[in-house]
This record gives structure tokens, C-alpha cells and sequence, in this order.
């Protein structure tokens, strides 16, 4: 009776043992093929951008303008004529020569004489280069007369709401994330930190809205300016967007301290606030700089909050109380509107290459600073 109980009881633990096996390498292969999974799947988003976008950088030569074509339209030309215009204008050409004996193919000899000053004129531009990409402010892709592809008023845009919340950011978020983790006790502490993650839940286009309702008339009050969507307006909203992530992830890093650390500190009559300064914030460091480059990403990367709170203006702000326009606002509010595959098109998507590669660089930083300070 006893040998065969104990028969049972060894079969049912082998049993137990395969199941666990079983469940632990299923549980293996389904968090392995999710994690391929999500990187070929990012990897794939960005191959998809960068395809649509790499071949807008390579542009060179001349083009015929759309507002050439237009105008040729309406002088009457035959509609065969036209189409063969229209696909005419997509092309690149790397001298105006070029560009000439192609025209001369379309249009017959009397149209190419009658509108020869206008293609010398206006007909003709060079449509992109690098240099002007990155270093001109002037972004109007819609222009029918000559359109430009210049971001630096995007890009000073963006940094300067993301650089004015971060100024914000960085002190409400560590001050909160200390008082959090050092001082605030029981009850507090838990409704403190339940109100943090509640402000961290807002959906973007409700800051938006608060944005644009709340704080554009009051700045108008309060500093008599003309407009409240500005770089103030929405380096606030932004603040506050990206604080509530700052603290948990800085109270998270100050919580991770020892408490050996704290408990040596006061056994050799350190204060409160000395324990805090000298001890806490330099042993948790890694966290810190982690939780205010996250915030720096989240800055940079936010859309609808910017798009609604900037004034959506190009424009190199001088002072906190000029409108401008962010990078990711510019693409939010303009690839619904462009033709698949004009250079409208690629231009956006270049700019989404580019926010990918700042989002990589921010990574890195913190990566490399994380590291330097861990092997310090």
C-alpha cells in the first residue's frame, strides 16, 4: 500500500515537473518570437520612412515648375500636350539643356518660341540641396511659382519648446520625484504618487485643448502680447506633459538607492536634507539622467499638444512669446494634404527620418552617459 502511494505521489510530482517544463518553454518561445517580432516590425517601420524619404535628399538638377505647367494650361494647349507636360514635370534634369531638348520634344516649335521666356524664366529652378535643406527657413512646398524645402525654422521651433519644458520639467519632476521618495510618508505618499500617474494618463490633445482654450488668453491678459500660442504656451504644456513620466522614473531611481546608504548616513549625524544631497541624488545618478532624457525625447517627439499650443507658425523665435512650428506638427498637419510620391511627400517623410535619428541619439547619450557613470 505504501510503495504503490508512493508510486502515485512520484508519477504525479514527474507529471507536475513535465507541465512546468512544458509551460516554461512555451513561455520561452511566445516572449522570444514577440521580441523578434517588435524589431522587425521597427525595423521595418523605418525602412518604410526611409524609402519614402532617402530619395528626396539625391535630388539634383532642374525641373519644370508646376506653375509653368499651369500657365501653359491655360494658354490652351492640346490636352495630349499637356499630359506629356504633366509627366514632364516629375522629372529631374541635370543641366537646363537637358531640360530644353526635353521640352522641345512636347511642344511644338511655334509653343516652344511663344513661351520660351517663360520656361527660361520661370520654368526652370533647381529644386533641392542639401546645404539649403538644414540651413534655410523657408518651407513653403505648396508654392506653384517655386516651391522650398527649408527646415531650419522647424528645427529651431522644436528645440525651443522642447528646451523651454525641459526648464520646467527638470525642476518640478526631481523635486517632486524627492519629496516623493524621501520625505512623504504612508497615505501622502501613495495619493501623491496615484495623482502623478493620473497627470501622466492626460491624453495629449486634452494639454492641446487646455493650450489653446486656457493658457492662450491668459498669456494675452497677463503679458499683453498679441497672440498666446507661442513658444511660453507650449513649452508649459509640454512641461507638464513630460513631468509626471520624469517623476515616477526619478522617484523609481531614488528608491533603488540602498538603504544601507541612508542608514550609514544618519549613524554619522547626516540631516535629512544633507542625506538627500550627499548621499541619495549621486548614488541614483544614472536614474536621473535616464528619467530627464526621456523627458527630453517626449519633448521632442510630442505632435498634438504642439501642434495646437505653437500658433503653427514658421518662424525663428527671438523671445518665448513668438509662434513657431514643430517638426512632427509640420508632418501631422500636411502628409494628409500631398500627392504620394511628389517631393512634398519625401520631404516629410526626410523629416521623419531626421526625428528618428535624434530619438536614436537621445538613446545612445543616455546609454553612453549611463554607462560612464556606472563604470565611474
Amino acid at each position: 500500500m505504501n510503495e504503490s502511494t508512493n508510486q502515485t505521489v512520484s508519477h504525479s510530482i514527474d507529471d507536475c515537473r513535465n507541465l512546468d517544463w512544458y509551460i516554461d518553454k512555451f513561455i520561452q518561445v511566445f516572449v522570444f518570437i514577440g521580441g523578434i517580432s517588435a524589431i522587425v516590425f521597427i525595423i521595418g517601420i523605418f525602412f518604410f520612412i526611409t524609402n519614402e524619404g532617402i530619395g528626396f535628399l539625391f535630388k539634383s538638377g532642374f525641373q519644370l515648375t508646376p506653375h509653368a505647367v499651369s500657365l501653359l494650361e491655360e494658354a490652351k494647349i492640346p490636352d495630349d500636350t499637356l499630359a506629356a507636360l504633366d509627366e514632364l514635370a516629375g522629372e529631374n534634369f541635370e543641366t537646363a539643356t537637358e531640360l530644353e531638348a526635353a521640352l522641345e520634344d512636347v511642344l511644338m516649335p511655334e509653343e516652344l518660341s511663344q513661351f520660351q521666356a517663360l520656361i527660361v524664366k520661370s520654368a526652370v529652378y533647381e529644386p533641392f540641396s542639401i546645404s539649403e535643406f538644414f540651413t534655410s527657413y523657408r518651407w513653403k512646398p505648396t508654392s506653384e511659382w517655386n516651391p522650398t524645402y527649408g527646415i531650419l525654422a522647424l528645427i529651431a521651433g522644436t528645440a525651443s519648446v522642447t528646451g523651454f519644458a525641459m526648464l520646467i520639467a527638470i525642476p518640478f519632476s526631481l523635486g517632486a520625484a524627492i519629496y516623493i521618495g524621501e520625505f512623504a510618508t504612508g497615505r501622502q505618499r501613495e495619493v501623491l504618487k496615484v495623482l502623478v500617474e493620473l497627470l501622466a494618463a492626460v491624453p495629449s490633445v486634452v494639454w492641446g485643448f487646455i493650450g489653446l482654450s486656457i493658457m492662450n488668453p491668459l498669456i494675452i491678459r497677463l503679458f499683453n502680447v498679441p497672440i498666446g500660442l507661442n513658444v511660453l504656451n507650449a513649452g508649459l504644456i509640454l512641461g507638464l506633459m513630460a513631468a509626471p513620466i520624469m517623476t515616477t522614473i526619478a522617484e523609481d531611481a531614488l528608491k533603488a538607492v540602498p538603504d544601507r546608504y541612508r542608514e550609514a548616513a544618519e549613524a554619522m549625524g547626516a540631516t535629512r536634507w544633507q542625506l538627500v544631497f550627499k548621499v541619495v541624488l549621486p548614488a541614483s545618478k544614472n536614474g536621473l539622467v535616464a528619467a530627464v532624457l526621456l523627458g527630453v525625447g517626449r519633448g521632442f517627439g510630442e505632435t498634438m499638444a504642439v501642434l495646437m499650443a505653437t500658433g503653427h507658425t514658421i518662424n525663428l523665435p527671438t523671445s518665448v512669446f513668438d509662434s513657431v512650428r514643430a517638426l512632427t506638427a509640420t508632418i501631422a498637419a500636411e502628409l494628409g494634404e500631398t500627392a504620394v510620391g511628389s517631393d512634398h511627400y519625401q520631404a516629410l517623410f526626410t523629416l521623419g527620418i531626421l526625428l528618428f535619428l535624434v530619438t536614436f541619439l537621445i538613446n545612445l547619450t543616455a546609454d553612453l552617459v549611463v554607462r560612464g557613470i556606472r563604470k565611474g
